[in-house]
């Protein structure tokens, strides 16, 4: 099975934190590597795959958010037009313009809208539209056509198909983070053809993009001897200076900074070498902003790593990527997970 292909479609589902279901449901079809797959009360998917050999064996914990930032309407115009506020942190000056799809009593097809220029106060032209300004507009002239479909409180989320670039380039939406989910259906895959001693729980959490929520009670159901966190980093681009961003095409940057230990950093980056898979380091002195927080913290606290593959243009409809990197990314944990036993577990009880 084509995990890009899987990834593809993935992005181009909805999925808004807080109403994961459907994009849940879809993972979970796509995944014949598990040998099991349940939903948690909060709606984390955790797919396991079963390590060999008798005894006890480590838990290995991969987190990655399925969830997507998007729109929520707060009021109905008597005109018919829709007013929103975001769930996430959406980049508001790329909204004006875009195709929606609000999830009503049916999926309505809807664009953003605003004051055209050419009527716009003097100096408005230079400033991004405020975020209050602007509307979806669905096609009703009136309030009540439009209640008749819509309710305050439904969803919205941008209408974008992931397009390929050159080589093995892609652009869309979401894939913040579900380019990582796809890099642990590529480890699982990879782990398909390995021996390896540890269960994995291949994770696709909630609620990430409004605090962390998924990763924290799934950590503390699963109760992890090791957890490897995979979310996305700023890939390199025009304006961005080299140290805050990681190359795309040259595999995951590999955190390291005081929410990754030491042990698992050290040994990240010899199998990354050993196996010959291109990686970045990346430095990550501000704990904070993805899983690899949530599951460090939990319970009495988890060894854990963060790593980030790298995207550019974040939150924003064409999200970009090389999605070799995904795949170099599910090979380096596959190798990694490979490598573990229990002595080496053991041992990240101390320094």
């Amino acid at each position: 099975m084509d995990v890009k292909q899987i990834f593809r479609k993935a992005t181009e589902s909805a999925g808004v934190s807080g109403y994961e279901e459907a994009i849940g449901a879809q993972i979970q079809e796509a995944c014949p590597w598990a040998d099991d797959i349940r939903t948690d009360k909060l709606g984390n998917l955790i797919m396991l795959k079963r390590g060999q050999g008798e005894g006890p064996r480590p838990r290995v914990m991969l987190a990655a958010h399925m969830d997507e930032i998007g729109l929520i309407i707060t009021k109905i115009e008597e005109d018919g037009f829709l007013r929103f506020s975001t769930i996430g942190g959406f980049d508001q000056r790329v909204l004006l313009g875009q195709e929606v799809v609000v999830h009503g009593r049916s999926p309505l097809i809807g664009v953003i809208g605003a004051k055209p220029p050419h009527v716009q106060a003097p100096g408005e032209q230079k400033k991004a539209v405020k975020l209050e300004d602007l509307f979806i507009d669905i096609g009703y002239d009136d309030e009540k056509e439009a209640n008749a479909h819509v309710r305050i409180g439904d969803v919205v989320t941008l209408r974008r198909d992931s397009v390929e670039l050159q080589g093995s380039f892609l652009a869309g939406k979401a894939f913040d983070d579900r380019a990582g989910v796809a890099a642990i259906l590529e480890c699982f895959k990879a782990l398909d053809s390995l021996k390896h001693m540890a269960d994995v729980y291949g994770v696709a959490t909630v609620q990430e993009e409004v605090g962390l929520r998924g990763a924290i009670t799934s950590t503390f159901g699963i109760v992890p001897d090791v957890g490897i966190a995979i979310d996305v980093g700023f890939g390199d681009s025009p304006g961005l200076q080299e140290g805050e961003t990681i190359k795309l095409g040259e595999g995951p940057g590999i955190a390291i900074g005081p929410h990754v230990h030491p042990k698992l950093h050290k040994k990240m980056v010899e199998t990354a070498e050993e196996w010959n898979i291109s990686y970045s380091l990346d430095p990550s002195p501000h704990p904070g902003g993805t899983d690899a927080y949530a599951i460090q913290v939990t319970q009495a606290g988890v060894p854990t790593i963060l790593l980030s593959i790298p995207l550019r243009y974040m939150h924003t409809p064409i999200e970009t990527l090389d999605y070799e990197d995904v795949k170099r990314t599910g090979r380096l944990m596959a190798m990694f997970i490979a490598g573990l036993d229990n002595e080496f577990v053991e041992g990240l009880t101390c320094f």
